[in-house]
């Protein structure tokens, strides 16, 4: 008799391999109906934003040009990805950019999958060094100034490591606005999370989770920092306008824009999985 029928025998004695089979087909079945369930759920396809092959969809807005106008070709898509160059420019001399997409949204996740390349324009400022951004919750950038450098926004600040210095990415800024931290209204403009540094040219994956009132900033999979009841700044100018004009102070929803702030960088994913309200 081999070792495998004498074990085979042993365990039909016991019942050990009728319980085990049983165990197994149980298990397999659960996750046959979970992954239908998740299969059949609605909302649950991640939705791409980026087509790989060129802007469509996108309204570029830089300072000092009209909406729409992508100036020195900041915003340009190459190999499969949206790469943010500045080999237009002279000096960069304010003019930050962004990249709205055409809708808002409210209740999602998005994830983008970015990296810095190359050196900052001249005339770059020393914190925008590595330094980009994905801008939530946004106004529209119809309704921006000529010369406005920001949205008013919640934005999702990327940084790029010096190579040894340490410095995290998925940080909070707030131009325009205030979150609440911990139950108390957080009015300092920009707050580090808790994310390891990602030094050199490497692709670094950023998700941003809007829950209702509710937000999360996820880098590499990890929750670096959670934030709630995101709100219009009334001291701010830009915030001001909008409140005037009739906006609600209380923040639920807006634009997406992906951020130029005078460093090379590249988006080779942007996607967004919409949630139930």
């Amino acid at each position: 008799m081999t070792t495998t029928r004498l074990f085979s025998d042993r365990c039909e004695r016991s019942g050990l391999c009728r319980v085990a089979v049983v165990c197994a087909v149980c298990l397999a079945a659960a996750a046959t109906m979970a992954g239908a369930a998740d299969a059949a759920a609605p909302g649950e396809a991640w939705i791409s934003l980026f087509n790989g092959k060129n802007l469509d969809g996108w309204i570029p807005k830089i300072a000092k040009h009209e909406c729409g106008d992508n100036y020195a070709n900041t915003f340009r898509v190459e190999n499969g990805v949206i790469k943010v160059s500045y080999d237009g420019y002279g000096p960069f001399d304010g003019q930050f950019g962004h990249l709205f997409y055409k809708e808002p949204f409210t209740n999602y996740r998005l994830r983008v999958e970015y990296r810095f390349v190359g050196e900052q324009a001249e005339g770059g400022a020393g914190w925008a060094f590595r330094n980009s951004g994905i801008m939530i919750h946004g106004q529209t950038p119809q309704s921006m100034a000529k010369d406005q450098s920001f949205p008013v926004s919640i934005e999702v600040q990327l940084l790029g490591g010096s190579g040894s210095d340490e410095r995290t990415t998925g940080n909070l800024c707030t131009p325009g606005t205030h979150v609440v931290i911990d139950g108390k209204l957080e009015k300092k403009h920009c707050i580090n999370s808790t994310s390891k540094t990602c030094h050199g040219d490497q692709w670094v994956t950023a998700e941003v989770e809007v829950r209702g009132n509710t937000i999360k900033h996820i880098i590499n999979g990890e929750t670096v920092l959670t934030y709630t009841d995101p709100q219009l700044d009334d001291s701010d100018e830009d915030a001001r306008k909008l409140l005037d004009a009739g906006q609600k102070p209380m923040l639920t929803g807006g634009t997406i824009s992906l951020q130029s702030e005078s460093h090379p960088v590249e988006f080779r994913k942007v996607e967004i999985l919409k949630l139930d309200e």
